[in-house]
């Protein structure tokens, strides 16, 4: 039986060094500057992502992957399986999701695939993303793999704050926390991905007072499998964060991540997050 076949997308924020050791197809998703149009990690990585919003008057966008994306990438594996997993970013986020099933209903007869909604997005999804591929890698079938990568889904957890309210409202990612724009001047509002959803978690005054949640947040957790903690712009931040987490997780073990150019846009620059990942019993 060949090993499984472990397709994400790049909004995972999973380094190419992973993604090549764990065999992992990355299908990217688009950042739009005007007329111009860039391949997450591909085109454009967050480095360069974030110093271009920064001399850009141009607001990007994003969008998908196409159907045609997933079927190509679909189709290449599928020479050299008959299992593919597939594993994307939360459905309540962007239609990634939607385009891989589509991708899948095309192409029944040739491969079994299944696609999976993580309702998460960057490292959420990239834990779930990683340890699936290595299960594949142990030669783990395509039923253990998903049954594994769905189990990890409701363990995972994802908690950032935002510098500013701005690229969240412009796109249209805020969910169920829209009510509370209108309230927010001179706070910096917490958010937590609640099943695929962005929800407002607290309001605290400060940028200090944020990242003092994050580290409670984290604490708070009687078992701890893995964290990540997320940044753009701020990596000093990030790895003083981490030193406090040492005190009861190793700072060694915790993977300090940028995120990517397409949550860059509906985050700007300056947010920060942590992920935990609980694991299963």
């Amino acid at each position: 039986m060949a090993q499984v076949k472990i397709v994400t997308d790049s909004t995972a924020d999973l380094p190419f060094s992973i993604t090549k050791k764990l065999d992992i197809t990355v299908v990217p998703l688009n950042v739009h500057f005007g007329n111009e149009t860039y391949r997450e990690r591909q085109d454009i990585d967050e480095d360069q992502f974030f110093a271009r919003l920064s001399q850009s008057g141009a607001q990007p966008h994003t969008s998908p992957p196409s159907l045609g994306d997933f079927q190509e990438a679909y189709t290449r594996l599928a020479q050299l399986t008959d299992s593919i997993l597939s594993i994307h970013l939360s459905s309540k986020l962007s239609g990634t999701y939607a385009a891989a099933r589509g991708a899948r209903d095309a192409l029944r007869d040739r491969c079994e695939i299944v696609v999976i909604d993580s309702t998460l997005a960057s490292l959420g999804l990239g834990f779930i993303v990683t340890e699936a591929a290595r299960a594949a890698q142990e030669g783990q079938p395509l039923e253990e793999v998903a049954r594994l990568a769905r189990g990890m889904v409701l363990q995972t957890h994802v908690l950032f704050f935002v510098d500013s309210l701005e690229y969240l409202q412009r796109g249209g990612r805020i969910g169920k926390a829209q009510a509370i724009l209108g309230t927010m001047l001179n706070v910096k509002p917490l958010f937590r991905l609640d099943l695929g959803e962005i929800t407002l978690y607290e309001k605290v005054r400060t940028r200090a007072k944020a990242t003092e949640r994050l580290y409670e947040f984290v604490a708070d957790f009687p078992r701890i499998e893995k964290i990540a903690i997320l940044y753009s712009t701020t990596p000093n931040e990030a790895h003083s964060l981490a030193r406090r987490v040492d005190a009861f997780y190793p700072m060694d073990r915790i993977f300090m991540g940028k995120y990517g150019p397409v949550l860059g846009t509906h985050l700007g620059p300056g947010a920060m997050g942590v992920v935990v990942y609980e694991g299963q019993d």
